[in-house]
């Protein structure tokens, strides 16, 4: 017997006063009703209902099975509910993981927006440079840079990811004004420690690829400490656009070499293909590429 509806049924018996009420409840025969009941008492090795032609009263373990069952039923109505509300409206925890500076230039600031408008959800936000696996590490959308070679999953463009060369202005009062990569041989440079294996520069020139390799005078693992650094006037610094747009619109730093930066990367969202996207996910996805327009 299938125990839940064996409570339903016990729980309209009593609500109902009869088995013939119940059934009208429960769009079953009187006879259903009685099988029920007379299966679930065998389950449990005791009378729950004493029954004679006039009327039903419960037995005492009958009242406890009562209470208990209707506090079991108010549970699961409860959990069917929230269920519903995750599957009609954004609510519940979301995961999203997104290149450390992109995310936090990027991504954070629109999540914030996000929370404002679906103020039931939860985000969780990894910024990271390492490649995530969404399905081992349950992951419900991946911020990714480059070009996508993950076939199990769903991936879809964003907008370019642009480069920049800059310097403070201070640094090029004392350094000069670079016009082509052949003048960086006077120049320093500042460099990100996930380029210090191969320590260099590729720019795009009109004979092909040019490649500035240097030694960098300051190697940081934070794209925010070497932004900081060359406003400080420390070295010409290749920068992603958005980690630097603010100090270029306020002329802390200048925008060098403009013909020569390295041609943008895709960014991409990507999710599961397995996955039936609830709210929260499609209305977070949908709200990131209204940004990206």
């Amino acid at each position: 017997m299938d125990k839940f509806r064996g409570m339903e049924t016990f729980i309209a018996v009593v609500e109902c006063g009869s088995f013939t009420g119940a059934a009208a409840r429960l769009e079953m025969s009187a006879v259903m009703v009685g099988k029920y009941i007379a299966q679930l008492e065998t389950q449990l090795g005791t009378r729950l209902l004493e029954r004679n032609t006039r009327r039903q009263s419960l037995t005492d373990a009958g009242r406890v099975w009562f209470e208990e069952a209707k506090r079991v039923i108010e549970q699961v109505a409860i959990a069917e509910r929230s269920v519903e509300r995750l599957r009609t409206a954004p609510a519940g925890t979301l995961r999203v993981t997104a290149p450390t500076s992109f995310g936090g230039c990027v991504i954070a600031p629109l999540t914030a927006t996000f929370l404002q408008r679906f103020p039931e959800v939860r985000v969780e936000l990894d910024l990271t440079n390492r490649m995530v696996d969404l399905v081992e590490e349950g992951v419900d959308l991946a911020i990714r840079i480059g070009d996508i070679h993950a076939e199990d999953l769903v991936a879809k463009y964003l907008c370019p990811y642009r480069m920049v060369i800059c310097a403070a202005p201070d640094y090029l009062a004392r350094h000069g004004i670079p016009q082509t990569p052949d003048d960086l041989v006077d120049h320093l440079c500042l460099s990100h420690t996930v380029w210090t294996a191969r320590n260099e520069w590729r720019l795009p020139g009109v004979e092909g690829e040019v490649r500035w390799k240097r030694d960098a005078i300051l190697r940081c693992n934070d794209g925010y400490g070497l932004r900081m650094a060359a406003i400080a006037g420390a070295g010409l610094l290749l920068q992603p656009e958005v980690l630097v747009a603010d100090e270029l619109a306020s002329g802390r730093l200048i925008r060098v070499l403009e013909g020569y930066t390295p041609q943008p990367r895709p960014v991409h969202l990507l999710w599961r293909q397995d996955l039936r996207p609830l709210p929260k996910l499609t209305q977070f996805i949908a709200h990131i590429m209204q940004a990206g327009e």
